[in-house]
């Protein structure tokens, strides 16, 4: 049986750490060294060279990334964030990126501040409407870059229906001279949200997809990472690849580990964290204290049937309104008892962040907005920890 007809869940085992070929030892070893032995002829032998362009521990895991997606080549970084950059430095220079307006402000911070003021073209838009994307296409254009569901308010977009307008618009750049038979108009997705197995982006036809690798793929809150994943053959991802090696804003060999590490028990810890959001969602959307809750595996949700088709999960993620406003949003994080009021997302423990406090000034996200990250604890705790800090909330 090939490795890629094999089950999520026993790839995720298996993946990269094949028995080291030297000890026999199961779990794999790291290897820590950054320069590698030459030989007499001065060649390298083993095809090492120096960490910084590649290392055993860094190729084990891309190899593993890429496997597990069905993709053909996958390429870490030291973040989500320095994934993201490599992807839009990627592009020719001045380009034009169509963006969604509702987004992870990391992102929003990076295109904005550092990359627009060095030429690079963006324009934000509702990426429910593909109608508004479609609109924002010009002839520099080069890159759609989809988040969904998206960050903090889980808005859908319609995968596959993007991916088809990127493709009418490079052909009709195409015949217009404006784009050559080299080039594309890709579409990226950022899949932290979406990791495997909740949704397959080869199958649903973009180019890249992105993931925070500290998130959901490793797991457990402990370490840093990002990943770029070819879905497609692309001269894009060679120039990611590019520059990864030539900057080195990659993962140490001990982060690859750990990722690798966190990838064995992924398949389970997405069965129980999307199930535990869909029960917390469905609580949280008869409590009267609420004045929306924003999951899209809830039928009243605007986005439920795009994400039904192109997600075999709603998710781990979800956010929700407070009928009290900002000061009952607040109120209610401080009284949970279980949940952890933190950043981040994907690990095995369940977060609770009032979003709007950590994102730059004048952030569209909702002053009463919660989101939460749903962890792998059981559901009646969960809910009962909400429902008491609900009441307190409203009390006070």
């Amino acid at each position: 049986m090939s490795e890629r007809a094999l089950h999520p869940d026993t790839l995720a085992v298996h993946l990269g750490l094949e028995p080291d070929g030297v000890t026999g030892a199961i779990a794999p070893p790291i290897h820590l060294s950054t320069t590698f032995e030459r030989a007499a002829d001065g060649s390298y032998p083993l095809g090492y060279v120096y960490s910084r362009s590649a290392n055993p521990t860094r190729d084990a895991l891309e190899r593993a990334l890429a496997l597990l997606h069905g993709a053909p080549a996958a390429a870490v970084f030291a973040s989500g964030s320095a994934a993201a950059s490599a992807v839009f430095r990627s592009l020719p220079a001045g380009s034009h990126v169509v963006v969604p307006r509702d987004m992870y402000h990391g992102v929003r911070v990076l295109l904005r501040e550092v990359l627009a003021p060095a030429g690079l073209r963006l324009s934000e838009v509702d990426q429910r409407d593909l109608g508004a994307i479609e609109a924002a296409l010009g002839e520099r254009t080069r890159l759609v870059w989809i988040e969904t569901p998206s960050n903090p308010m889980l808005h859908v977009t319609d995968v596959e229906g993007v991916v088809a307008l990127a493709r009418r618009h490079a052909d009709r750049l195409l015949a217009a001279g404006a784009l050559t038979p080299d080039e594309r108009v890709l579409v990226a997705l950022d899949a932290t949200w979406t990791p495997p197995t909740w949704a397959d982006p080869v199958a649903l036809g973009v180019d890249l997809a992105v993931h925070a690798t500290t998130k959901y793929l490793a797991g457990h809150s402990d370490v840093l990472g990002g990943a770029v994943i070819e879905a497609r053959p692309s001269e894009a991802f060679a120039r990611v690849r590019a520059l990864q090696q030539v900057e080195g804003a990659v993962p140490s060999p001990f982060e690859c580990w750990l990722t690798l590490r966190g990838l064995r028990t992924l398949p389970h810890r997405l069965r129980a964290q999307a199930a535990n959001a869909g029960a917390v969602a469905r609580f949280l959307a008869q409590h009267p204290a609420v004045a929306a809750v924003h999951y899209p595996g809830l039928t009243e949700h605007p986005g439920s049937e795009v994400a039904a088709r192109q997600m075999r999960a709603a998710g781990g993620m979800l956010a929700f309104q407070l009928a009290g406003g900002e000061v009952a949003a607040m109120r209610v994080a401080a009284a949970v008892r279980l949940w952890r009021r933190g950043t981040s997302l994907g690990g095995v423990e369940s977060l609770i962040e009032h979003r709007a406090s950590v994102e730059p000034e004048g952030t569209a996200t909702p002053r009463d907005l919660l989101r939460l990250s749903l962890g792998i604890e059981h559901a009646d705790d969960l809910i009962d920890d909400l429902a008491q800090a609900l009441e307190r909330g409203a009390q006070a």
